[in-house]
């Protein structure tokens, strides 16, 4: 999640992992959230949500509700061996397994807990490494970062915030995120190598563009972008949308504010999230938002009649990084509920 002063709002972020097929629904209890440090303070309190991460089977057209919290989890991600997910809570990173009996156990990552994480974050595909964004001060706002899956050797990918991991390109090489730089203030598309480097500027629109994720063969990079008047599902080449984004095209507008595309790994579907049209930013937690899928042929040409999946109270962290399953017949997405 992204602090906007016009687009966005700041989130926090924690790792849930959990290896699917569980009949049962853990509920777990957590301790009261920690208050924000006196940099942060000033951001408005977290709703009282109950949080319900899902499970879609296309197979069957029905989600299987896999896990409950009375707190704030968001963005659900799948490892690339299917054995688990990833997603946040409470600005922490966990490792949420489930045993034999459905109780889950909550395991921390090696991350520290100086490190403000936020919801943007994946598993790269090859299942080394975890790339993730955070606050760490002195900074004010978000920087990426890469580490080991576990959390441990972390080393600070950008300088300048705000910076927003989305997603990795399939040979594991390059990260692709969203930032603030040259004084701009909507967020542009950029990459970086997972080895270490220059970063580079991907696109060039005055609008903002979001939501970064390869397509499985590497060779486009699916966003979401407000530049057609609302936002909407656009597409350009992986190594960039060229002069004056002259690459770029726009894939899916169904009339809603659409966020966040996700191709399979098969590459022959996308699901992305709807918000109500006019809905200025992703930020809300407690509107009804949809779930669509729209096939992708040859070529990553993507069909332009979207099937509703699922309708639910949601929005910013249900579905804001890529949860398809390996097996790419499942994703994962959290709902959530007012607690009075």
């Amino acid at each position: 999640m992204k602090p906007q002063p016009i687009l966005r709002f700041a989130s926090a972020v924690c790792v849930v992992a959990a290896a699917l097929g569980v009949a049962a629904v853990a509920q777990v209890a957590f301790p009261p959230e920690t208050p924000a440090p006196a940099a942060t303070a000033a951001r408005p309190p977290q709703q009282n949500l109950r949080s319900r991460l899902f499970v879609y089977d296309l197979r069957t057209g029905k989600s299987t509700l896999v896990f409950t919290a009375d707190k704030i989890w968001e963005a659900p991600s799948w490892s690339p061996d299917g054995k688990y997910l990833i997603s946040n809570s409470d600005n922490h990173i966990y490792k949420l397994t489930f045993g034999a009996d459905g109780t889950v156990t909550p395991t921390k990552l090696a991350i520290p807990d100086d490190y403000r994480c936020n919801n943007d974050k994946a598993i790269s595909p090859d299942g080394k490494k975890i790339g993730f964004s955070a606050t760490l001060a002195p900074a004010k706002g978000s920087n990426v970062f890469l580490a080991n899956a576990d959390g441990s050797n972390i080393q600070q990918m950008t300088t300048e915030t705000p910076s927003y991991f989305h997603g990795w390109s399939p040979d594991n090489k390059t990260m692709a995120f969203v930032a603030y730089r040259n004084g701009q203030k909507q967020f542009d598309v950029w990459s970086i190598p997972a080895a270490g480097g220059p970063e580079k500027q991907l696109d060039a629109d005055t609008h903002h563009d979001d939501g970064p994720d390869y397509s499985p063969d590497g060779k486009w990079i699916y966003v979401n972008s407000d530049r057609s008047g609302r936002e909407a599902v656009w597409r350009f080449p992986a190594d960039g949308a060229g002069p004056n984004d002259a690459k770029a095209e726009k894939v899916v507008d169904d009339g809603l504010e659409d966020w966040f595309p996700h191709i399979s790994p098969d590459g022959k579907k996308m699901v992305y999230i709807g918000y109500p049209a006019g809905t200025p930013t992703h930020g809300p937690r407690t509107v009804h938002v949809e779930i669509k899928l729209v096939p992708v042929a040859a070529g990553n040409k993507v069909g332009t009649t979207p099937k509703l999946l699922e309708g639910f109270t949601g929005g910013q962290g249900s579905l804001n990084v890529n949860s398809w399953a390996p097996d790419s017949q499942r994703f994962a997405y959290v709902s959530y509920e007012v607690i009075p």
